[in-house]
């Protein structure tokens, strides 16, 4: 049975707007005045952060968020930020474009001068910047300092634990717990309509070209075979290379894959010259044969996945897969 066109256009466009209106207004508190993103007598607040220090926030009068995986839920909490690495942003993110946020720059380049000019009260510092936490204390010593690195564990619990600690510094809890709460049920939901019996293979698409992407620490799809229970159609050895594994073609053919999850790492980037990943795969003489070719069940994940890669992220690629699997049944 062909399966519908899949695409992440609508999904993005719910987040983008999600975000906008998270953006528009803030709650409002008993007397009518708007409340801001976080009270001023939520400080200070004593959290302990992802890599188990305790730190005490006596204010949030400027703040420096590193990590871009909270940036979509900063963005939809109304947080205002000083400074950020604004060139991680997804571009459906409307803080990537405010000029008044200080751009640190990429983790490949960071300016922390720009840290020094925001003169930050708060740093919540991960991801692709947690190999510059020394230089970001240093640029800004008395801030308090709070670590979202995490290694040892698995990618739910960092979620769930996470996006917590995300709520209480900013005094969102109940925001936080309504995340989480939507990401469990579009879980259970992708659980339920996934047949064990359908063969999934993770690709990441690069530079025009096809690449493999382990079920077990792959970029982009190795989550989704933990959370749901995929099945592999193949359990080659791989890393958790960005671009994926290189093994030849001819192996991803003879997988005789019944689904593709795919990550087209370069859709967001707009200088990208690559072609789409769903043209890249199903214009491939050598997977023409394959069933998930044959049948359409090629799905890739939304355009900025690589950049964004948060709960939100995970909870839309779910729900997309639900509808994908029933798609199939």
């Amino acid at each position: 049975m062909s399966m519908p066109r899949l695409t992440s256009a609508v999904a993005l466009g719910a987040v983008a707007l999600l975000a906008l209106a998270g953006c528009s207004s803030a709650p409002a508190t008993a007397d009518g005045q708007e409340k801001p993103a976080a009270a001023e007598d939520h400080y200070p607040v004593t959290v302990t952060d992802m890599a188990g220090n305790e730190v005490t926030i006596e204010s949030a009068d400027s703040v420096v968020v590193t990590d871009n995986r909270l940036f979509q839920l900063v963005s939809d909490w109304g947080v205002e930020l000083t400074a950020a690495p604004r060139a991680l942003m997804s571009p459906n993110n409307p803080l990537k474009a405010e000029e008044g946020i200080l751009d640190l720059g990429t983790h490949a380049e960071p300016d922390f001068e720009k840290v020094v000019e925001a003169d930050p009260d708060l740093i919540v510092n991960g991801y692709r910047y947690s190999g510059h936490a020394e230089d970001m204390q240093k640029a800004a010593p008395d801030a308090a300092f709070v670590d979202m690195t995490n290694d040892e564990l698995g990618t739910d619990e960092y979620l769930v634990d996470s996006v917590t600690l995300l709520g209480e510094i900013f005094d969102k809890e109940d925001e936080a717990q309504a995340v989480i709460d939507d990401f469990h049920a579009a879980v259970d939901a992708a659980k339920k309509a996934y047949d064990p019996e359908t063969t999934v293979m993770g690709l990441v698409t690069s530079g025009n070209e096809i690449r493999y992407s382990s079920p077990e620490d792959g970029r982009g799809s190795s989550i989704f075979f933990s959370l749901v229970g995929l099945t592999p159609a193949l359990e080659s050895e791989g890393s958790a290379n960005d671009k994926g594994d290189d093994i030849s073609i001819e192996a991803i053919a003879e997988s005789d894959a019944d689904f593709f999850l795919v990550l087209d790492r370069e859709a967001a980037f707009a200088d990208s010259e690559s072609s789409p990943a769903r043209d890249l795969i199903a214009g491939s003489t050598a997977l023409e044969n394959v069933p998930a070719v044959k049948d359409d069940a090629i799905y890739v994940m939304p355009d900025d996945f690589y950049l964004t890669e948060d709960i939100v992220a995970y909870t839309t690629v779910l729900k997309e897969l639900t509808e994908a699997f029933a798609a199939q049944s």
